[in-house]
């Protein structure tokens, strides 16, 4: 067999935001290596300038001399967070315990978003929120004193969690969140490396003031959503195997992959050490032989952002894959559900929508069309995989709205596609 076949992926984006926003509450000067290059993370760099923390151009290593939450300044624009979720859910946090005017606004796609649900439990800490329209931006935040919370989300949401643990964080009051089921936990990993106290019990999560945060010092971790693409597309075409290296293995990230093994995935992972409090290794994957999976709600959080290439790669299963518990999906950049299901019949396959999921059924017949993005970065990306396919011909309406996330994808996938073509 051949030697495998390297791709190395971008920064992890989730951790890549979170390196910034915690070099800017620290004291002293933070390094930040291999962060992301992508529109959502430069939207949270944009964010911090606006708050008066001296972020330079995101080079591959670069340096944040910060003095704290405390020396943010009122904004005199709008702080303008592009298409970032992210972004906008974690700086509102920020924002809340601040005692100044904040207002965030965002792109058409981040406008519709639904914000209630984070300005909730700050509005109960104390802040003043004002949502402009029904449920999505322009914002408005009135910070200042915070008092202490015991929330209990709805749903298991690391955006949520994030917002309500930074607002305690600047505000300088305890606080705890209850969670149905465990969500990502970047933020209390980064917390707990810089020394923060942070007690986790089950789905609850506790975080108790302190005077300063440390400075950071991180090499981000490859994204491990970046890398299932490839993973996806090395189990579904013949040729060598695939790897992906120093990609972060979070518990809370890697459910795609579990998944893809039940399918019938070989894939394969290899330890590494530990970066910033994040576990990472070496992921690799080559073809197989799939079979229909079903997922249930309490797998969906460790790979919300997989499903829809979960669904694609159900096309090309043997059976019938259903996705269930993931009405979260309805109200991503798109509506994930609505836009996969439609994209997939409109290629050929056969699939449907459920109300809190869907379910498609594989075939090997070739898979032709155009795919309807609306903007939508994990859509462009999940079908490029299918159009990467042997005998599948798919176009994408917007090749790149993938800059959000992942601006080399389409050079990094024709060269993968290439190799595996000539092997």
């Amino acid at each position: 067999m051949s030697a495998p076949l390297e791709v190395c992926v971008p920064g992890d984006k989730s951790l890549s935001h979170r390196a910034l926003i915690f070099s800017a509450l620290a004291t002293g000067r933070s390094r930040v290596r291999d962060v992301l290059q992508s529109a959502d993370v430069h939207s949270t760099a944009g964010v911090l300038r606006a708050l008066g923390v001296p972020v330079p151009p995101l080079t591959g290593d670069f340096t944040i001399d910060a003095r704290g939450a405390r020396a943010l300044r009122a904004p005199s624009t709008d702080l303008d967070c592009g298409n970032s979720g992210t972004t906008t859910r974690l700086m509102a946090g920020i924002a809340a315990g601040c005692d100044f005017r904040s207002r965030f606004i965002g792109d058409a796609s981040l406008s519709k978003r639904p914000m209630r649900r984070v300005a909730r439990p700050l509005v109960a800490m104390g802040a003043r929120i004002e949502l402009e329209s029904d449920d999505g931006l322009p914002m408005v935040i009135e910070g200042g004193a915070l008092q202490s919370i015991a929330w209990s989300s709805e749903t298991a949401s690391a955006q949520i969690k994030s917002a309500i643990l930074l607002a305690g964080l600047v505000g300088g009051v305890p606080v705890e969140v209850t969670e149905p089921s465990r969500s990502r936990d970047h933020t209390e990993r980064m917390l707990r490396a810089l020394g923060a106290r942070v007690t986790i019990e089950g789905t609850r999560v506790r975080l108790e003031p302190l005077g300063a945060l440390a400075p950071l010092d991180v090499r981000v971790p490859a994204d491990p959503s970046s890398a299932a693409f490839f993973i996806a597309l090395a189990t579904l075409v013949h040729g060598a195997p695939l790897r992906v290296p120093n990609v972060c293995l979070n518990p809370t990230r890697t459910g795609f992959f579990d998944v893809l093994r039940t399918m019938g995935g070989a894939v394969e992972i290899e330890q590494g050490p530990e970066q910033g409090g994040e576990p990472t290794g070496t992921i690799q994957a080559s073809y197989s032989q799939l079979r229909a999976v079903s997922v249930s709600e309490a797998q969906v959080p460790s790979m919300i952002d997989e499903l829809p290439l979960l669904a694609c790669v159900g096309a090309r299963a043997r059976g019938t894959t259903e996705i269930r518990g993931a009405a979260e999906l309805r109200v991503k950049e798109s509506d994930r559900i609505a836009t996969v299901v439609s994209n997939l019949r409109a290629i050929g396959a056969s699939a449907d929508e459920l109300p809190d999921g869907l379910v498609v059924t594989g075939s090997a017949t070739p898979l032709r069309g155009r795919v309807i993005t609306h903007g939508d970065h994990r859509i462009a990306m999940a079908f490029g995989v299918l159009g990467a396919l042997p005998g599948n011909d798919i176009q994408v309406d917007d090749p790149a709205c993938v800059a959000v996330s992942y601006p080399g994808f389409w050079d990094d996938l024709a060269r993968v596609t290439r190799t595996f073509a000539a092997r």
